[in-house]
C-alpha cells in the first residue's frame, strides 16, 4: 500500500514538474511581453504612440514610450538596457554616435520622415523667386548638405559634381542662378527666418515643432534614405521576435494608412515606394 501511495506521489510530482516546465517553455516561446520605446518629443514620439504601438498591441505586446528632448540619451538608454528600441535618428547619426561612444546598435527599418522644405511668406512658388533674395539655411554640415540637394533639385543652384553631395557646403556651389544671399543659422532658428528673410530652408522636425504645415512649403526634400529616421535596437536583439514584430507592423498596410492620414507630407522611404 505504501508503495502504491509513494508511486502516486512520485507520478504527481513528475506531472507537476513537467507542467511547470511546459509553462516556462511557453513563456519563453512567447517572447518579450513589454516593448519599451524611446523617441524625441514631437512627430516621432507621435509615430510611436499613434502608429507603431497600437499595431504591436494588437499582437499582444504592452508598449511604453519615453520621450526625450535631446539626441544623446535615447541611444545611451537603448545601449544600457533601459529601452528596447528607439526612433529619432538617421543612419549617419546612428553610425557616428555608436562608433564614437563604442555602442553596439543597429537599425531595424526606415520609417517615413518629415522632409526639409523651402518656406516663404514672400513668394508663392519657386518660379517667382527674384534675383538677390535672402534665404536662411542651416549652419551644421549635415543639414546644409541636405539643403543644397534641395536647391539643386529645384534648379536654383549647381554644386560641384566631384563633391560628395552628402558633404557639400556653400563653397561647393558652382552656379547660383538667382544670386541668392544665404544666411546661415542654427537649424532650430530657421522657422523664425521665414518672417525675417525672403525664404528659409527648414528641416521637417523643426517646421512641425513651430506649428508649420509641411504642405505649405514651396518645395519639399526628396531626401536620400540615409537621412530618413529609423527604428534602432541593440545589435544583439536583431534576431529577437519582438524586433521581427516591430519590422512587420511598420511594413504593414495598416501602418502606411495611419501615416497617410496622420503624417501628411512625410516622405516615404524607398522600400515603401517599390
Amino acid at each position: 500500500m505504501k508503495k502504491i501511495i509513494l508511486l502516486g506521489v512520485t507520478l504527481l510530482s513528475i506531472a507537476f514538474l513537467a507542467a511547470c516546465g511546459e509553462e516556462e517553455e511557453s513563456a519563453d516561446a512567447s517572447g518579450k511581453e513589454t516593448i519599451r520605446f524611446g523617441a524625441t518629443a514631437g512627430p516621432y514620439s507621435d509615430m510611436v504612440t499613434k502608429a507603431i504601438a497600437p499595431l504591436l498591441e494588437e499582437k499582444g505586446y504592452e508598449v511604453t514610450n519615453k520621450e526625450f528632448t535631446d539626441y544623446v540619451q535615447p541611444n545611451k538608454a537603448l545601449a544600457n538596457g533601459d529601452l528596447d528600441a528607439n526612433l529619432f535618428q538617421h543612419k549617419i547619426y546612428l553610425e557616428s554616435f555608436a562608433k564614437e561612444n563604442n555602442l553596439d546598435l543597429s537599425e531595424v527599418i526606415i520609417v517615413p520622415t518629415a522632409p526639409m522644405g523651402i518656406y516663404s511668406n514672400t513668394y508663392e512658388d519657386i518660379g517667382s523667386i527674384e534675383e538677390g533674395s535672402t534665404m536662411g539655411v542651416p549652419n551644421d554640415p549635415t543639414n546644409l548638405a541636405r539643403a543644397l540637394i534641395v536647391l539643386e533639385d529645384e534648379g536654383l543652384v549647381e554644386v560641384d559634381d566631384s563633391v560628395d553631395p552628402l558633404r557639400a557646403s556653400l563653397n561647393d556651389i558652382t552656379k547660383n542662378k538667382k544670386d541668392i544671399q544665404f544666411v546661415e543659422v542654427e537649424a532650430g532658428q530657421l522657422p523664425r527666418l521665414v518672417d525675417s528673410e525672403d525664404l528659409s530652408m527648414v528641416p521637417g522636425n523643426y517646421a512641425l515643432a513651430a506649428g508649420m504645415d509641411l504642405l505649405n512649403a514651396l518645395a519639399l526634400e526628396d531626401m536620400p534614405d540615409d537621412y530618413r529616421n529609423r527604428v534602432a535596437v541593440k545589435t544583439e536583439d536583431l534576431d529577437a521576435q519582438f524586433v521581427k514584430d516591430i519590422k512587420e507592423v511598420v511594413e504593414s498596410e495598416e501602418f502606411e494608412k495611419i501615416i497617410d492620414e496622420e503624417f501628411k507630407g512625410f516622405g516615404k522611404p524607398q522600400w515603401m515606394r517599390e
